[in-house]
Protein backbone atom coordinates (compact mmCIF):
# COMPACT_ATOMS: atom_id res chain seq x y z
CA UNK A 1 0.00 0.00 0.00
CA UNK A 2 1.45 3.27 -0.63
CA UNK A 3 0.48 7.04 0.07
CA UNK A 4 -0.03 8.99 -2.74
CA UNK A 5 -0.25 13.14 -1.55
CA UNK A 6 -1.78 15.61 -4.48
CA UNK A 7 -0.39 19.10 -4.30
CA UNK A 8 -2.96 21.66 -5.08
CA UNK A 9 -3.36 25.61 -4.78
CA UNK A 10 -6.79 26.67 -3.66
CA UNK A 11 -7.25 30.59 -5.49
CA UNK A 12 -10.03 33.02 -6.52
CA UNK A 13 -13.68 31.51 -6.02
CA UNK A 14 -12.37 28.18 -4.99
CA UNK A 15 -11.68 29.89 -1.33
CA UNK A 16 -15.07 29.83 -0.82
CA UNK A 17 -15.49 26.03 -1.38
CA UNK A 18 -15.74 24.62 2.02
CA UNK A 19 -13.38 21.87 3.24
CA UNK A 20 -16.32 19.58 3.35
CA UNK A 21 -17.90 20.45 -0.27
CA UNK A 22 -13.99 19.98 -0.90
CA UNK A 23 -13.86 16.47 0.38
CA UNK A 24 -17.37 15.47 -1.97
CA UNK A 25 -15.30 16.82 -4.89
CA UNK A 26 -12.08 15.29 -4.62
CA UNK A 27 -14.10 11.84 -3.86
CA UNK A 28 -16.30 12.42 -6.50
CA UNK A 29 -13.43 13.35 -9.29
CA UNK A 30 -11.43 10.51 -8.14
CA UNK A 31 -13.96 8.05 -9.08
CA UNK A 32 -14.79 9.34 -12.03
CA UNK A 33 -10.76 9.90 -12.84
CA UNK A 34 -10.20 5.84 -12.96
CA UNK A 35 -7.25 6.19 -10.76
CA UNK A 36 -6.45 2.89 -8.84
CA UNK A 37 -7.07 4.14 -5.62
CA UNK A 38 -7.88 1.99 -2.69
CA UNK A 39 -11.16 1.99 -0.78
CA UNK A 40 -12.15 1.13 2.44
CA UNK A 41 -13.15 -1.90 3.77
CA UNK A 42 -16.71 -2.98 5.25
CA UNK A 43 -20.10 -2.51 4.83
CA UNK A 44 -20.07 1.22 2.84
CA UNK A 45 -16.86 1.29 0.72
CA UNK A 46 -15.42 4.79 0.12
CA UNK A 47 -12.08 6.63 -0.84
CA UNK A 48 -9.24 6.92 1.99
CA UNK A 49 -9.04 10.63 2.07
CA UNK A 50 -7.22 13.01 3.83
CA UNK A 51 -6.88 16.93 3.79
CA UNK A 52 -3.35 18.13 5.64
CA UNK A 53 -4.15 21.68 7.80
CA UNK A 54 -7.31 22.23 5.82
CA UNK A 55 -7.97 26.26 4.96
CA UNK A 56 -10.70 28.68 6.42
CA UNK A 57 -13.46 29.80 3.89
CA UNK A 58 -11.96 32.60 2.18
CA UNK A 59 -8.77 31.98 2.40
CA UNK A 60 -6.97 31.21 -0.53
CA UNK A 61 -3.30 28.85 -0.77
CA UNK A 62 -0.44 27.87 -3.12
CA UNK A 63 0.63 24.77 -0.52
CA UNK A 64 -2.73 22.60 -0.09
CA UNK A 65 -2.47 18.85 -0.33
CA UNK A 66 -4.19 15.63 0.32
CA UNK A 67 -3.79 12.04 0.75
CA UNK A 68 -5.13 8.66 -0.73
CA UNK A 69 -3.79 5.13 -1.05
CA UNK A 70 -2.94 3.15 -3.83
CA UNK A 71 -2.23 -1.19 -4.16
CA UNK A 72 -0.47 0.38 -7.25
CA UNK A 73 3.06 -1.35 -8.13
CA UNK A 74 4.13 2.33 -8.78
CA UNK A 75 3.01 5.89 -9.19
CA UNK A 76 2.90 7.95 -12.12
CA UNK A 77 2.72 11.08 -10.89
CA UNK A 78 2.33 13.42 -13.73
CA UNK A 79 -0.19 10.68 -15.39
CA UNK A 80 -2.53 11.30 -12.15
CA UNK A 81 -2.14 15.08 -12.63
CA UNK A 82 -3.25 14.56 -15.80
CA UNK A 83 -6.07 12.43 -15.29
CA UNK A 84 -7.44 15.07 -12.25
CA UNK A 85 -6.71 18.22 -13.81
CA UNK A 86 -9.23 18.62 -16.46
CA UNK A 87 -11.95 17.54 -13.68
CA UNK A 88 -11.17 20.00 -11.35
CA UNK A 89 -13.21 22.79 -10.47
CA UNK A 90 -12.36 26.71 -11.63
CA UNK A 91 -9.31 27.49 -8.63
CA UNK A 92 -8.09 24.30 -8.21
CA UNK A 93 -4.75 23.52 -9.89
CA UNK A 94 -3.14 20.27 -9.61
CA UNK A 95 0.31 21.29 -8.72
CA UNK A 96 2.05 17.60 -8.82
CA UNK A 97 1.51 14.42 -7.39
CA UNK A 98 3.60 11.95 -5.55
CA UNK A 99 4.62 9.35 -2.79
CA UNK A 100 4.28 10.70 0.66
CA UNK A 101 7.31 11.89 2.63
CA UNK A 102 6.71 13.78 5.93
CA UNK A 103 3.45 12.92 7.90
CA UNK A 104 0.99 15.67 8.19
CA UNK A 105 1.61 14.83 12.03
CA UNK A 106 4.85 17.04 11.03
CA UNK A 107 3.79 20.26 9.93
CA UNK A 108 4.57 23.24 13.06
CA UNK A 109 3.60 26.40 11.05
CA UNK A 110 2.43 28.09 8.14
CA UNK A 111 3.34 31.43 6.45
CA UNK A 112 1.12 33.35 5.53
CA UNK A 113 0.92 36.73 2.67
CA UNK A 114 -2.01 39.14 3.55
CA UNK A 115 -3.05 42.26 1.51
CA UNK A 116 -5.03 45.31 3.31
CA UNK A 117 -6.47 48.42 2.82
CA UNK A 118 -3.69 51.05 3.38
CA UNK A 119 -6.23 52.57 5.61
CA UNK A 120 -5.12 49.96 8.00
CA UNK A 121 -1.97 50.85 8.57
CA UNK A 122 -3.16 53.25 11.40
CA UNK A 123 -4.30 49.81 13.37
CA UNK A 124 -1.28 48.26 12.50
CA UNK A 125 0.80 50.80 14.50
CA UNK A 126 -1.77 50.45 17.30
CA UNK A 127 -1.10 47.22 17.44
CA UNK A 128 2.50 47.16 17.47
CA UNK A 129 2.14 50.02 20.30
CA UNK A 130 0.14 47.72 22.33
CA UNK A 131 1.48 45.79 25.46
CA UNK A 132 -1.60 42.98 25.14
CA UNK A 133 -3.81 41.85 22.52
CA UNK A 134 -6.07 39.27 23.89
CA UNK A 135 -8.81 37.06 21.37
CA UNK A 136 -10.82 34.58 21.57
CA UNK A 137 -10.30 31.31 19.88
CA UNK A 138 -12.98 28.53 19.23
CA UNK A 139 -12.21 25.10 19.64
CA UNK A 140 -14.15 21.91 19.56
CA UNK A 141 -14.03 22.02 22.89
CA UNK A 142 -15.19 25.62 23.28
CA UNK A 143 -13.88 29.04 23.47
CA UNK A 144 -10.44 29.91 24.84
CA UNK A 145 -8.54 33.26 25.40
CA UNK A 146 -4.99 33.59 23.56
CA UNK A 147 -3.02 36.47 23.54
CA UNK A 148 -1.28 36.96 20.49
CA UNK A 149 1.63 39.35 21.20
CA UNK A 150 3.12 35.68 22.46
CA UNK A 151 3.14 34.70 18.74
CA UNK A 152 2.81 37.84 17.16
CA UNK A 153 4.74 40.51 19.31
CA UNK A 154 4.99 42.98 16.16
CA UNK A 155 4.02 43.41 12.68
CA UNK A 156 5.82 44.80 10.03
CA UNK A 157 4.47 45.75 6.98
CA UNK A 158 4.62 47.67 3.33
CA UNK A 159 3.07 50.67 1.91
CA UNK A 160 2.21 49.97 -1.75
CA UNK A 161 -0.72 52.74 -3.27
CA UNK A 162 -3.85 51.48 -2.08
CA UNK A 163 -2.82 48.44 -0.28
CA UNK A 164 -0.35 47.28 2.43
CA UNK A 165 1.34 43.81 2.72
CA UNK A 166 2.94 41.68 4.92
CA UNK A 167 3.85 37.97 6.22
CA UNK A 168 3.03 36.44 9.19
CA UNK A 169 4.18 32.77 10.01
CA UNK A 170 2.00 30.78 12.98
CA UNK A 171 1.76 27.47 14.81
CA UNK A 172 0.09 25.33 12.21
CA UNK A 173 -0.18 21.48 14.16
CA UNK A 174 -2.13 19.42 12.05
CA UNK A 175 -4.18 17.79 14.76
CA UNK A 176 -3.13 18.38 18.73
CA UNK A 177 -1.19 21.15 19.16
CA UNK A 178 -1.34 25.35 18.96
CA UNK A 179 -2.96 26.32 15.48
CA UNK A 180 -3.58 30.20 14.85
CA UNK A 181 -5.57 31.65 12.05
CA UNK A 182 -4.69 35.49 10.26
CA UNK A 183 -8.11 35.88 10.91
CA UNK A 184 -7.37 36.06 15.07
CA UNK A 185 -5.39 38.68 14.15
CA UNK A 186 -7.50 40.62 11.05
CA UNK A 187 -10.30 40.43 13.81
CA UNK A 188 -8.14 41.91 16.19
CA UNK A 189 -6.90 44.83 13.89
CA UNK A 190 -10.64 45.13 13.27
CA UNK A 191 -11.69 46.66 16.93
CA UNK A 192 -8.58 49.02 16.23
CA UNK A 193 -10.05 50.52 13.30
CA UNK A 194 -8.85 48.10 10.37
CA UNK A 195 -10.29 47.17 7.29
CA UNK A 196 -13.35 44.61 7.68
CA UNK A 197 -11.94 40.91 6.54
CA UNK A 198 -13.92 40.99 3.12
CA UNK A 199 -11.62 43.36 2.27
CA UNK A 200 -8.71 41.78 3.17
CA UNK A 201 -7.48 38.86 1.29
CA UNK A 202 -5.07 36.08 2.68
CA UNK A 203 -2.81 33.65 0.97
CA UNK A 204 -1.15 30.50 2.22
CA UNK A 205 2.64 30.31 0.73
CA UNK A 206 4.51 27.95 2.32
CA UNK A 207 3.68 24.85 5.24
CA UNK A 208 6.90 23.89 7.44
CA UNK A 209 7.46 20.73 9.18
CA UNK A 210 9.37 20.80 12.90
CA UNK A 211 12.93 20.96 11.41
CA UNK A 212 11.89 24.04 9.53
CA UNK A 213 11.44 21.64 5.92
CA UNK A 214 8.92 23.05 3.44
CA UNK A 215 6.37 20.33 3.63
CA UNK A 216 5.14 21.19 0.04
Amino acid sequence: MTTVRIFFEKRGEAAYISLLDLQRVFHRLLKISGLPVWYTLGFNPHIYLSFSCPLSLGQESICESCEVKTEAPAVDGDAWAAALQPLMPRGIRILRVAPAQDKPGEIASAEYAITMPASSAAALDAYNERTGAPVVKKTKRGQKTLELKEYLPRVEYQLEGESLHFTLTLPSASGEGVNLNPALLLGFLETLGGAPAWQCTVLRTHLYTKNGKDFC
